[in-house]
């Protein structure tokens, strides 16, 4: 029997375009001999529109968006219109939900708690996972407390940096010097993320940054190379090969990853076997310190020493066939089309896990 799979995509955050991009190539992928397709579309105004299953295939991420057809609902009136639980005679059912969202409203755990309360199986992390893995400051406080080797860090929120902002600035320059990079604490994509080399690009970056989010996060420049690690499973998780970026320009920022092209991805990674043992001990215990399911793509500095630096985890990464987390598990003998249905089963299984769990004395 086919899986009804829903896609929900779009969303009203800054990375709106990239979750285009993924839903275009994910369904591109799917054997639809093993899964009717249903778009769910999310407007950049946050309007939730359904589209009709998908009966050919999709060749222009314009087609995805709805605008023009398919019926608007509400997340409020997801339960009766979506799902098998709640579902009204005339309507089609959904088994699993897979978002493929980037960002807040979506890669933040909301959506997933959304679906944990209406008790819908979904793809990837879970609501602590997601929350965690999306807030840079709370990823990087439980990193620490596991042990985790780090970049240094401070963080802001936009009313204390509003107050005094040359105590910010200085306490910048007292713990972590020039240069640094300055990041949004509640976004991907490298989207609002610069690098600032003294006070006046320091002042610009943070302006930035605070315009995508009310917290940011200021760390530390560590020289070592760019290496990415894949993850899949729940509570036995598995790891990929790993994979380096060497970008041309000074970091790998939002046009780097989608717009100009302009970085390498080495898959594998020329690094010792030492070294991917530690990286990947590392990205396990990354995934278990923030309660990591379905998938994460961990993100490391290598120092020319040997030593990694864990940077982040992000629960939900870039994930078109060209994206680093699949090219990663497809050097590891996974093609994207098994990836898909490798988290889908991996969602399932975690849902029917929970199904166990007693809720009454």
């Amino acid at each position: 029997m086919k899986v009804k799979l829903g896609l929900v995509y779009g969303g009203k955050s800054a990375e709106h375009k990239v979750s285009l991009q993924t839903a275009l190539a994910v369904i591109k992928a799917l054997d639809t001999s093993k899964f009717d397709i249903h778009p769910i579309y999310i407007t950049e105004q946050g309007r939730w529109i359904r589209g009709k299953q998908l009966s050919e295939p999709v060749e222009d991420v314009r087609t995805l968006q709805l605008q023009e057809a398919g019926e608007t609902i509400s997340p409020v009136a997801l339960n009766q219109q979506l799902f098998p639980n709640f579902k009204r005679e005339h309507e089609e059912s959904i088994d699993v939900i897979f978002p493929l969202l980037h960002g807040p409203n979506g890669e933040d755990g909301t959506i997933q708690g959304m679906l944990e309360l209406l008790n819908i199986p979904y793809v990837g992390n879970g609501v602590l996972a997601s929350a965690a893995g999306m807030d840079k400051v709370i990823m990087k406080n439980l990193f620490a407390q596991a042990g985790l080797e780090q970049a240094k860090y401070v963080w802001f929120i936009r009313s204390e940096w509003e107050k005094n902002p040359e105590a910010a600035y200085q306490k910048v320059e007292d713990v972590l010097g020039y240069p640094c990079f300055v990041k949004p604490a509640n976004l991907g994509s490298s989207v609002g993320i610069n690098k600032a080399k003294d006070r006046q690009s320091l002042i610009k970056a943070v302006v930035e940054a605070f315009e995508f989010d009310r917290k940011i996060v200021i760390e530390e420049a560590v020289s070592g190379r760019e290496v990415e690690i894949g993850v899949i499973g729940n509570d036995e998780p598995v790891c990929s090969v790993v994979g380096e970026i060497v970008p041309k320009k000074e970091f790998y920022d939002y046009k780097a990853k989608y717009e100009d092209g302009d970085t390498e991805l080495v898959i594998p990674a020329d690094i010792t076997e030492e070294e991917y043992k530690k990286i990947k001990e590392m990205a396990m215990k990354a995934f278990k310190a923030i309660d990591g399911s379905g998938l994460v793509r961990a993100d490391f500095f290598l120092k020319e020493d040997g030593t990694p630096f864990i940077n982040e985890v992000n629960t939900m990464p870039g994930f078109t066939p060209f994206s680093m987390f699949p090219l990663l598990w497809k050097h590891s003998g996974l093609e994207y089309s098994e990836l898909i249905e490798k988290l889908v089963q991996l969602g399932l299984e975690r849902h029917q896990e929970k199904q166990q769990i007693k809720h009454t004395l």
